[in-house]
């Protein structure tokens, strides 16, 4: 822990750098830990042992005002509305006073334009599988119930700049600003940051009010 207060992030697949507390909420790491989950993991690899179980919307396992730095990447779109509201009030809460807070989601404004630049028969087919918005198929069956419990690939909502900045406002955050990889004034950032994670991403950075 960094004696001005810990680096977390939340959603963190399999990035566990040390240093940072880091929760993800997949059903599968529940699985993988449960007394039978040695026998079976939907990924290709296990979850570090670092990560642990953490749900941003019930509130993660950590005292309020502890956080120095909050990260979290391609997680909000995974969210309905209400829930991300949720999600960003107990980010806030979770920050000390001057905390800053990360976020990466897919930039809804960058899958417009390349919808209305694309003139062909096929730009709607493209804009839906590359927003996560549409499927192709629907399984069924056993298959379909499995991918409801530890399926979570889907893109429930989405942001731009103006819709993300509007709703960090809302809920009490400051010093709203687009960001890039690795433009942080905090360096214990570079840690947690892909830049992989920001190709056709919005990237954002704001506080808790002192």
């Amino acid at each position: 822990m960094d004696e001005r207060g810990l680096y977390v992030q939340y959603g963190c697949g399999f990035s566990a750098p040390e240093g940072w507390l880091n929760f993800d909420a997949s059903p599968t790491l529940r699985f993988e830990r449960s007394p039978v989950g040695f026998l079976y993991t939907r990924n290709g690899s296990r979850f570090p042992k670092a990560v642990q179980y953490g749900d941003i919307v019930r509130g993660l396992p950590i005292p309020d005002g502890s956080c120095r730095g909050l990260y979290c990447s391609h997680v909000l779109e995974h969210l309905a509305l209400e829930d991300c509201d949720v999600a960003l009030a107990n980010s806030l809460r979770c920050l000390t006073p001057g905390g800053i807070f990360r976020i990466v989601v897919p930039d809804f404004a960058a899958f417009v334009k390349a919808y209305n630049d694309d003139a062909s028969e096929n730009a709607v087919k493209a804009f839906l599988e590359s927003s996560a918005l549409g499927r192709l198929r629907r399984a069924r069956g056993l298959e379909g119930l499995l991918q409801m419990w530890i399926g979570n690939s889907s893109h429930l909502w989405m942001w731009d700049e103006r819709s993300l900045a509007a709703r960090l406002r809302h809920h009490g955050f400051v010093d709203i600003r687009r960001a890039s990889c690795g433009d942080s004034e905090d360096r214990r950032f570079a840690d947690v940051e892909n830049p992989d994670r920001f190709i056709d991403a919005l990237a954002m950075q704001c506080a808790r009010p002192r």
